[in-house]
């Protein structure tokens, strides 16, 4: 600018969200191919919410939020059956979990759209919350502001839709300062959408390297090709556990399944098939929740020329997959300025934090002098710019008179070298110093520094730290054009 709530860890994380594009993706084409008599009943069925501070697309495309809930309601608010919390093994845990989290981008001709996941455990910057995992924002924002309302005196249901939309708003906020991307439209699909949604196409065929038997999800499949319906392949994209690379291998799961589900939806056998039009009628209709400006129709007409090859599934870089915080609550690291500059490359863009020229850390010596009372500061923070890859240069106690503030100290204020250790250090002002080498960049401590090395620093944990970095390398583009589904652990 999002921590799981009640309950114990299931792996009930879901994958469903990109089963949106598909579902719309039908619709535009059934209603330019076989005028469906239905589309402006499905339009209408669906649930709609406002004011979420979203931001109309004026960029040249539309960026759509796509949010997986773990509900144990339909979008409409209505109770699952018992025989559908069954189906789904959801258990009497009560909360908001958005357990997967997209943005999607389609430029405006509406030919391409790019979905990009955002691993549930990023550990990431929340809106009037502090640090914590992404999938937090939304659940914990809404109890929040929930309890506060029902201790003023509103009623139980205003205080329900009031705290669900403060945990939609801080959602948004929160990947939109992630990413370096305005959010357009949302979109909200609850946990039975994704089983609908599968069965009404009929089952979606998969892929495994080994053979699978994890109880917690509920995953147990053989090795090789299989074709899943949904309670099933709800059980494929939710096993999080026993998986090499966890989280982001349940995501691969998640891609390569949904490219699967496009491309089936994009075929002539679903577009075709009036039975299975009304049940993707029925299963958007009941669990979908879209923002109140997006006018679907006109959005669906952009996708007429869309094909299963234009429609790309990739992953936000991750720096720790095996971060920890300071209390030992495990978390996935990521680098916000990496990410913007990530999705940036992805949408075409010219973002402003990727304008300056990138900065290799080990071409850089920095000399830290401590112009502050705390003994051994200078050495510490030295200490932490080489942890970060830069190279130690001299340490010791300024000279050059009484300063107000930290800073860093370069001999033209614009030199890349001295923006990459103030970055490094928490966004220190970067002051320019006649007295100072063009080859050299000097960090001055004042009383006020409280960025890496400090005790402050130490005592509060603002990016994530970890007693293992697992270097995660970038997996390649996943496409929902491929003849079969690729096979995934």
């Amino acid at each position: 600018m999002p921590t799981r709530l009640a309950g114990a860890d299931t792996g009930a994380a879901w994958g469903p969200v990109h089963a949106f594009i598909a579902a719309a993706a039908a619709v535009v084409l059934v209603i330019t191919g076989f005028a469906w008599h239905s589309v402006d009943s499905l339009i209408a069925n669906i649930e709609r919410i406002g004011d979420l501070g979203l931001g109309g697309g004026r960029d040249g495309a539309v960026d759509i939020l796509m949010v997986g809930v773990d509900s144990r309601t339909d979008a409409h608010g209505n109770p699952l059956t018992n025989a559908e919390r069954a189906m789904l093994h959801a258990g009497d845990e009560v909360g908001t979990n958005t357990d997967t989290i997209v943005l999607v981008r389609v430029p405006n001709d509406g030919r391409s759209a790019t979905a990009i996941s955002l691993p549930r455990d990023s550990y990431v910057d929340i809106p009037g919350s502090g640090r914590g995992k992404i999938n937090s924002a939304y659940g914990a924002t809404k109890e929040t502001e929930r309890a506060k309302l029902i201790g003023q005196g509103v009623s139980e249901a205003e205080a329900e839709r009031q705290s669900t939309k403060a945990g939609r708003q801080a959602l948004i906020k929160t990947v939109a300062n992630l990413t370096g991307i305005t959010v357009d439209h949302y979109a909200e699909v609850s946990l039975l959408g994704f089983v609908l949604l599968t069965d009404a196409v009929g089952g979606v065929e998969v892929c495994l390297n080994n053979p699978v038997d994890e109880w917690m999800s509920g995953a147990e499949f053989p090795a090789g090709r299989q074709r899943l319906d949904g309670p099933r392949a709800l059980s494929f994209v939710r096993q999080r556990h026993d998986l090499q690379r966890g989280d982001l291998d349940r995501i691969v799961r998640q891609q390569v399944f949904m490219a699967q589900l496009v491309g089936q939806v994009l075929s002539t056998k679903t577009l075709a098939n009036p039975a299975r039009l009304r049940q993707l009628s029925e299963a958007v209709g009941r669990t979908v929740v879209l923002d109140e400006d997006w006018d679907v129709v006109a959005f669906l007409q952009q996708l007429q020329d869309l094909s299963g090859g234009q429609v790309q599934f990739e992953t936000i870089p991750v720096t720790d997959l095996n971060g920890m915080t300071s209390d030992g609550e495990s978390v996935v690291r990521v680098d916000p300025k990496t990410v913007k500059s990530y999705v940036a490359s992805l949408v075409g863009e010219q973002a402003e934090a990727v304008s300056a020229p990138a900065v290799d850390p080990a071409t850089v010596t920095v000399n830290v002098l401590n112009a502050g009372g705390v003994a051994g500061l200078a050495g510490q923070v030295s200490q932490a710019l080489t942890a970060k890859g830069f190279q130690a240069g001299r340490v010791g106690n300024y000279s050059g008179g009484s300063v107000t503030g930290s800073r860093v100290l370069a001999a033209d204020s614009a030199d890349p070298k001295a923006k990459a250790v103030a970055e490094a250090l928490g966004k220190l002002t970067v002051v320019a110093d006649s007295s100072v080498s063009p080859d050299s960049v000097s960090v001055v401590l004042a009383s006020d520094y409280s960025g890496p090395g400090s005790a402050a620093s130490s005592m509060f944990d603002f990016s994530g730290t970890s007693t293992s970095a697992t270097p995660v390398p970038p997996a390649p583009p996943i496409d929902a054009g491929q003849n079969g589904p690729k096979c995934v652990n």
